[in-house]
């Protein structure tokens, strides 16, 4: 008689490898696998019938925003319920510690308005970590630190270069978070204060992050008319920092820009020859989403959120960003510029919900108004916070991108739920369907991809990417995080304008051991851990 917690009868498993499936039975001890089957005469205290169904390893999202998301709802619905089982905190940038007193206000403006929903009772990297676990979370973390938090808590938003003293500041801060457990550094560059920051300090900090074995990620500094440039500075920062690096959701921005992806590509190609380690995320959608406050130039954000709403109410300040919107400056990202603002669409707005789901173009017609003011208008209004959707990608980009055996899937969102504090807006429907909709859309319609390449893409080289060894195939002696999904069902169901809605297909989610998800419902289950990276 074999006993166990969880046996999986039947399924074709897709191990995570990319090799093809095969027919097994699963069984779960604990929190691990303790062999692939078949198991006849087993006791387990859960019988799942996989007949018909993919077995696979529980998918990574590799590019989450959920950091205080996970705080206000542990139970992480938008994306367990997609199959996702750990999520990597801290991209673009952008994390929740390490904090310096003096800064506090600052950083949480940028996490404006959730920030009023928390505590922010942690200061270091250590603190928040552990105030995700006593939360006890649905999903497993990965974390990173983030590039701009570091420079906030050292630097506030000053538009300039450290000095050697605030250098070795932030070198001990990112030193500081990787002992605490941190995966690596993240930064946002076209986000002030990290778009601040030249290329020497990224090497700097990057060289810490190299000593204690971690990657370098990157909401890179153009992904439109200097795409190539960046992605050339990201793998130069690599390359001279020797730490392998990850290229954020990657794009080709702007209808001038539509095919970029190929030589991007071609150049990460060219540097792994070299020996750099380059690799990149992805999400299914020709539609990215960030704050309205990014299509303002980047000085305008010195000294924070609130003096950017301040520059606003000026009336020269407001005739000179609306020049340098309308003539460009080189090499900023302008959102406007590449996308129009037909395509940039309100898609949280406090001060008036109606304005969700309309563009700022539209908008600008209801009020009589120019779009650039109108767009200055909404972002006094709400202090700065209103969040975007922008319509600016291609879809045989999209789809090139998902082809190349070195990109990872990543949702580029949060954890949403269609009730409570977190059903607000109309946020981009990747919050809750993005990995349901690479398995349905573009492997079973479209055929872009086998099946197997799809899940490794979702589960292993996210895996070793971020130095999980014990996770991300489905073998003996794994840790037992298994997502388990109808193939023939499997389906986004989220839309632009109805995106708080579940996905369908995805059948069991199963986190270190235990059940979360049964018959396509969370049932509450709690069992997730900050995977915090071992010291060597």
């Amino acid at each position: 008689m074999v006993m166990g917690d969880v046996l999986i009868k039947n399924g074709f498993v897709v191990d995570g490898t990319g090799n093809p499936w095969f027919k097994a039975d699963v069984l779960i001890e604990s929190d691990k696998i303790s062999g692939i089957g078949p198991f006849h005469g087993a006791e387990p205290n859960l019988t799942i019938d996989g007949s018909g169904l993919i077995v696979a390893p529980g998918f990574i999202d590799m590019h989450s925003h959920s950091d205080l998301h996970l705080l206000i709802n542990p139970l992480a619905e938008s994306k367990i319920r997609q199959g996702v089982t750990t999520e990597v905190l801290g991209n673009c940038g952008s994390t929740l510690a390490p904090i310096r007193e003096d800064r506090l206000d600052l950083l949480k403006k940028n996490c404006m308005p959730l920030a009023e929903e928390v505590n922010w009772a942690w200061r270091s990297f250590e603190d928040y970590l552990r105030t995700l676990e006593e939360r006890k979370i649905s999903v497993n973390v990965a974390p990173l630190v983030g590039h701009g938090t570091v420079r906030i808590a050292v630097m506030g938003y000053d538009n300039r270069s450290p000095t050697e003293v605030e250098m070795e500041e932030m070198k001990g801060l990112v030193g500081e978070a990787m002992k605490d457990g941190a995966r690596g550094l993240s930064s946002g560059l076209i986000y002030a204060p990290g778009s601040y920051s030249k290329t020497e300090e990224l090497v700097e900090l990057c060289k810490v992050v190299s000593g204690y074995g971690g990657f370098y990620s990157s909401h890179i500094r153009n992904e439109s008319n200097y795409l190539l440039e960046a992605v050339d500075e990201a793998i130069a920062i690599g390359e001279r920092a020797g730490v392998p690096v990850e290229i954020s959701h990657h794009k080709a921005a702007g209808s001038e820009n539509w095919g970029k992806v190929n030589d991007s590509l071609r150049m990460i190609e060219e540097a792994r020859k070299r020996g750099v380690d380059v690799t990149c995320d992805v999400y299914p959608y020709t539609a990215g989403s960030t704050d309205l406050s990014a299509c303002i130039p980047t000085w305008a954000h010195e000294e924070g959120l609130s003096n950017l709403v301040s520059r606003l109410g000026d009336k020269k300040i407001r005739s000179r960003l609306k020049h340098e919107i309308i003539e460009g400056i080189p090499r900023w990202e302008d959102l406007a510029r590449q996308a129009g603002w037909e395509n940039i669409i309100i898609s949280q707005f406090d001060p008036d919900r109606s304005l969700e789901g309309k563009s700022v173009a539209e908008i600008a017609k209801l009020r009589d108004r120019d779009p650039i003011d109108t767009a200055f208008d909404l972002l006094v209004e709400s202090k700065g916070v209103a969040q975007i959707v922008i319509f600016e990608m291609n879809e045989q980009d999209v789809e090139t991108v998902l082809r190349y055996p070195g990109s990872m899937i990543g949702t580029d969102g949060s954890s949403y739920a269609p009730y409570g504090k977190l059903h607000v807006g109309k946020p981009h429907p990747r919050n809750y369907g993005t990995f349901p909709r690479v398995l349905g859309r573009y492997i079973r319609d479209k055929k872009i991809l086998r099946l197997e390449e799809a899940v490794r893409k979702m589960t292993s080289l996210p895996a070793r990417r971020l130095g999980l060894l014990d996770r991300g195939l489905l073998a003996e002696g794994m840790q037992a995080d298994v997502t388990i999904f109808d193939p023939d069902t499997v389906l986004d169901l989220a839309t632009y304008q109805d995106p708080h809605r579940y996905p369908q297909g995805i059948r069991y989610v199963i986190v270190n051991g235990e059940a979360a998800v049964e018959n396509g419902e969370h049932i509450g289950a709690r069992a997730g851990m900050v995977l915090r990276r071992r010291q060597s």
